[in-house]
């Protein structure tokens, strides 16, 4: 089984760079992804309150014959709950529908910039991580000016942003400031929700290579450096997604994939996205 690289966080911590998304998968079909994923090799998964599946993601870790150590996995906090007691009550809930005493990473999902002041919601994350049960906060959806906010209001650089990125939206100026004040990228919809899978260009990548146009898509995330959880109920794909350690892109199929960018978005803006549930 092939090794997964590992990115150290700006807290020293570490996080597999592929993991297993559970985003739009349902409560009754995660317990049996998650677990395919682990039997597959994947010791990194993401959820969400937002998701509704964390319970089963929990059922998951606990039934599989790993150790709880070893398996990494990222929850958000949900738009409702941004007020600092609303945060940190909503944070024991996800602690008890996982059924972990602690949690390895814990995001704000949104920004919501014209809704509530994510500067205290963050604040109440510092406290959480404080309290020892959870090794490491972070954020998702934040874009420049949300993040500087961050840094000249609280003590804490965020260890993770969490933003749509893939070859269509390809984000290399949030990214790079991400980069330049020591916060890891994370991408989510890493396939354009598969619309970059009949792109001539990644296909001709594809062929060339002997590997699907998924495996060359994620593979590109990878070498950017970016921490990467494409989502799959199928076994196959769960699979498929994982055996991208055999192959190298070159530094021209990087430089192509990348000049596809079209800054096209597959889900929300976060500058206009104030959504609660």
């Amino acid at each position: 089984m092939a090794a997964v690289p590992t990115v150290t966080l700006n807290d020293s911590t570490t996080i597999p760079q592929l993991g297993f998304g559970t985003f739009q998968v349902t409560p009754e079909t995660t317990k049996a992804a998650t677990l395919a994923a682990l039997e597959a090799g994947y010791r990194h998964i993401d959820t969400a309150e937002m998701y509704g599946n964390e319970k089963e993601v929990g059922e998951a870790v606990a039934e599989s014959s790993l150790d709880r150590f070893e398996i990494y996995v990222t929850s958000k906090l949900n738009n409702g709950f941004h007020d600092r007691a609303d945060a940190l009550a909503a944070f024991d809930r996800t602690l008890d529908a996982l059924g972990f005493e602690y949690l390895d990473l814990f995001l704000i999902h949104w920004p919501l910039p014209a809704v509530g002041d994510f500067v205290e919601t963050w604040k109440a994350m510092e406290e959480m991580q404080r309290s020892g049960r959870v090794k490491t906060i972070g954020v998702s959806n934040f874009q420049q000016e949300h993040l500087q906010r961050l840094f000249d209001e609280t003590d804490t650089v965020p260890a993770v942003n969490q933003i749509e990125v893939h070859p269509y939206l390809t984000q290399d100026s949030l990214r790079a400031f991400n980069t330049e004040h020591g916060i890891a990228t994370e991408a989510w919809s890493p396939l354009a929700q598969g619309a970059v899978l009949s792109d001539p260009v990644i296909l001709a990548i594809a062929d060339r290579l002997d590997k699907t146009a998924a495996q060359v898509t994620l593979r590109w995330h990878l070498q950017r450096g970016d921490i990467v959880f494409p989502k799959s109920v199928t076994r196959s794909r769960v699979d498929e997604n994982f055996a991208l350690f055999d192959f190298v892109l070159t530094d021209a199929d990087i430089a192509a994939i990348t000049a596809l960018n079209r800054d096209e978005r597959t889900g929300p803006n976060p500058d206009e996205f104030n959504y609660i549930p």
